[in-house]
């Protein structure tokens, strides 16, 4: 929403030169927040507040809502918008109505796809490879907010070795992601490993026992690996959100942040 934040910067600057009455700056700005959609109210400086555009939660909403979300917010100027839990029968009918990037394994889709700048460095680590559609949906959203992700996935504490030989990147990492089911005990092993906070995510992977996420969920919580946090099961999109807001905090380097 970088659209938005210039306008609101020439907004102003007009008022500072005396070419715009600070009434009528105050009128546009309180006619600017939201749009009205009768079914949603679409938040329209979401971007100008927390840097990203409102992200669309797909599930429960028909495609036809969802399109006219994605629209409002592509009028405004938004790019790289995230449409996240979307089905392919919903990816199909928005992509014949916006530019879209659908990404079937973790149902997320990217409406108004552009570039975005690969910032510092992310790693979304699974467990196992029935993880994967979890940490994609962390993985693409952090890429889609503008961070460089490294991906490394079954990586379980079954075979610990396979873990142990990706030290590099883990250890450079600002933040990492670690999604598990069954006994969750990834994230307390890369906790113990890394120097950058670590977010757990658990999945609801598992046999009976696991109770659909719950056990990963409770020996996340309990791990005694300092810098640990945890999201809710099967709650990608939230790590990849969050890792970006810590990946992004001041500190980096110019080297860090290439453009894709």
């Amino acid at each position: 929403m970088e659209n938005n934040r210039q306008e609101i910067l020439q907004l102003l600057r007009r008022v500072a030169d005396g070419t715009t009455r600070p009434e009528e700056a105050l009128l546009q700005l309180k006619e600017e927040p939201f749009a009205e959609l009768g079914y949603a109210k679409v938040d329209l400086h979401r971007g100008v507040r927390q840097g990203a555009a409102e992200v669309i939660y797909g599930a429960g909403k028909t495609p036809e809502q969802i399109a006219g979300i994605a629209r409002t917010l592509a009028d405004r100027g938004a790019r790289n918008i995230l449409i996240t839990r979307v089905d392919p029968q919903a990816a199909a009918y928005l992509a014949d109505r916006l530019p879209l990037d659908y990404h079937e394994l973790p149902r997320l889709a990217v409406a108004c796809p552009g570039p975005r700048p690969a910032r510092g460095s992310i790693v979304v680590a699974t467990g196992g490879t029935s993880d994967m559609p979890v940490a994609e949906e962390a993985a693409l959203t952090a890429e889609v907010l503008g961070n460089r992700v490294t991906r490394l996935y079954d990586v379980g504490v079954a075979g610990l070795h396979r873990l142990l030989a990706n030290l590099d990147p883990l250890m450079s990492a600002r933040c990492v992601v670690a999604v598990a089911g069954m006994e969750g005990a990834l994230a307390s092993v890369v906790g113990g490993l890394v120097d950058c906070p670590v977010i757990a995510v658990p999945t609801s992977v598992g046999y009976g026992a696991s109770f659909g996420g719950l056990s990963a969920l409770l020996s996340m919580l309990n791990s005694c690996a300092s810098g640990c946090s945890v999201v809710n099961i099967d709650n990608g999109f939230g790590a990849g959100f969050l890792a970006s807001r810590i990946n992004q905090m001041e500190g980096l380097s110019d080297d860090e942040n290439a453009v894709s």
